[in-house]
């Protein structure tokens, strides 16, 4: 079982990089831009709807998973004022738009990464429970699950370069290919 620290919510995803990417072009996303803080678990989150009028900032503990699929995780919602301070804290950031498309009932977010990470396309799906996760059918552009390998979590790969992903990417397989509306 999970230890659940107080104030804390238990998460249960799954994570995959995509075989064939599907049309993105006419949907809408959020731009999060992400800077995982120095010597800590903290990730410091601003989030930038498509729209452009709402942004929201919070910041994000996760715990050490116990489990493949399961683990704690913190947030904090925060004004653009507090936001403002704790981003002049030491620490790498990255960018991406998120995608949400519905899969059999499903939401699965997709992760379309910029900068040092452009070329990178990883796609997450959440559940309530980790036997929930387990039964989400997945759609067929999803490529290899990469949910236990700890090189596509946030807080690694805020910390490599561009052609260290190319080379994690050529040894995993193909990545994503041309878009193609799979919907």
């Amino acid at each position: 079982m999970v230890q659940v620290p107080k104030y804390a919510q238990l998460e249960h995803e799954r994570r995959f990089l995509i075989a064939v990417s599907p049309d993105l072009s006419d949907l809408p996303f959020r731009l999060i831009e992400d800077l995982y803080i120095s010597a800590t678990r903290m990730r410091l989150r601003a989030i930038i709807h498509s729209c452009g009028q709402q942004v929201e900032f919070k910041l994000c503990k996760k715990y050490p998973m116990e489990n493949l699929f399961s683990g704690a995780i913190v947030n904090v919602y925060l004004t653009e004022a507090e936001y403002a301070v704790l981003a002049q804290l030491p620490g790498k950031r990255i960018r991406k738009r998120r995608h949400r498309l519905e899969f059999a009932a499903a939401a699965f977010a997709v992760d379309v990464f910029e900068d040092q990470l452009a070329g990178l396309i990883l796609c997450e799906v959440e559940a309530a429970s980790a036997e929930d996760l387990q039964s989400i059918p997945t759609p067929s552009w999803l490529g290899q699950e990469v949910t236990a390998d700890p090189f596509f979590r946030g807080a690694n790969l805020a910390h490599i370069s561009a052609s260290v992903l190319r080379t994690k990417l050529s040894s995993v397989g193909p990545v994503a290919g041309p878009a193609q509306n799979l919907m």
